[in-house]
């Protein structure tokens, strides 16, 4: 029997914890019915034995309190709410208990936003994550020695999971128990929860809005020219003559302030443009190109897979809906 603590954060998702449990008690219950025994052991543990989320509105009572549990094989931290550095100081009491339950053997699994409560143990300190796609600016910011996975579904890396944005973490939680039962029951708890299984990207998800939350000016101007030129064939040395900063000094702000080299700054905020066009508008694929200043077709239809996961036609047929 594979004891999974859940744990009850202050500032968390109830939804996530909710279903965490309900996936793992019915597992138990498919195992049953193909003749196995029941494998987890599903428990809340908390710092406190009632917790409050959602200002008040809910609360959830914990099963056991977190020195109670000697020992736990998986403990899965659910996603934050709010503002992450309040959200990762209200719960700094839980972060020891997952370190030394790492250190005793236990697996640890992020969902979603919980990647910021599992990072601030130190744990992931020169490791791969994955979180939001909303929220990676942020997260590096927060934690710089982590390197965070762009797009990814789910992260493993010894013994430390985490998931990406939202409903993502339902992939997760289904990774992890194929890996304790079999892939017969990871399939049909899939089927039972209406989940994709296999969905490895939320690439298709992301909205790109940049990262102008720094203060380097020269570097804001450039993103601005960017944006409001979205046509135009701009190269590195154009924006740095506009900026009036040397070519590898630009290159090099520019990366430290938004996160993304010049090329890359660029192709994402035209195919962020090309997306809104695909999903709101009947302009064929090549008049779409041709507006966020891309002329290769192959070219375009390359770097929009690479950024989205999809084609232009798979991504307009998935989001775009003609007004009846």
């Amino acid at each position: 029997m594979k004891t999974v603590s859940i744990l009850v954060p202050e500032s968390s998702v109830m939804q996530a914890i909710a279903g965490s449990k309900y996936l793992f008690s019915i597992a138990n219950r498919f195992l049953a019915e193909s003749g196995k025994p029941p494998l987890f052991h599903v428990q809340l543990a908390g710092a406190t034995r009632e917790v409050k989320l959602d200002d008040g509105a809910f609360t959830i009572t914990a099963d056991v309190l977190i020195e109670e549990v000697e020992k736990t094989d998986l403990v899965i931290i659910p996603p934050l709410f709010g503002q992450m550095e309040e959200a990762v100081a209200l719960n700094q009491k839980l972060a020891p208990w997952i370190n030394e339950q790492y250190q005793k053997g236990a697996e640890v699994a992020s969902l979603c936003l919980g990647a910021f409560l599992l990072a601030s143990t130190g744990l992931l300190e020169g490791k791969k994550c994955s979180t939001h796609w909303g929220y990676i600016g942020q997260f590096r910011q927060m934690y710089p020695e982590v390197e965070v996975v762009d797009g990814s579904i789910i992260t493993e890396e010894n013994r430390l999971y985490s998931s990406g944005g939202a409903n993502s973490y339902w992939n997760l939680l289904l990774h992890i128990l194929e890996k304790h039962t079999h892939r017969e029951i990871a399939v049909t708890a899939a089927k039972f929860f209406a989940i994709d299984i296999d969905r490895n990207s939320q690439s298709a998800f992301v909205i790109f809005q940049g990262q102008k939350s720094h203060k380097d000016a020269e570097v804001l101007k450039a993103q601005e020219y960017i944006e409001q030129n979205l046509s135009a064939k701009t190269g590195v040395d154009e924006l740095a003559g506009r900026v009036a900063v040397g070519r590898r000094s630009f290159e090099r702000r520019f990366k430290t302030a938004t996160g993304n080299t010049v090329l890359e700054y660029i192709q994402r905020v035209k195919i962020e443009s090309a997306k809104r066009y695909l999903e709101n508008s009947r302009s064929t694929v090549n008049e779409v190109m041709m507006e966020v200043g891309y002329s290769d077709t192959k070219a375009f239809r390359t770097i929009f897979r690479k950024i989205t996961g999809l084609t232009p036609v798979e991504y307009r047929n998935k989001y775009y809906k003609a007004s009846s």
